[in-house]
């Protein structure tokens, strides 16, 4: 299984990540634990499976 690394502005925001989904300009995560963020006027920019990078940006 692929956990991510969600990174914005350069920055990790929240590890082990199973989930994303884009709803209109916010993106909502889950991790391995069930626990969600939602990260508002962002945008997915890379997903990086060797690196288990997930980057986001704002727009």
């Amino acid at each position: 299984m692929c956990e991510f690394n969600v990174i914005l502005n350069g920055k990790i925001q929240i590890k082990d990540v199973i989930y994303a989904k884009v709803e209109g300009v916010n993106v909502v995560v889950k991790n391995i634990l069930g626990e969600a963020k939602d990260f508002k006027n962002c945008k997915i920019t890379e997903v990086d499976v060797n690196s288990a990078r997930l980057v986001l940006e704002a727009v």
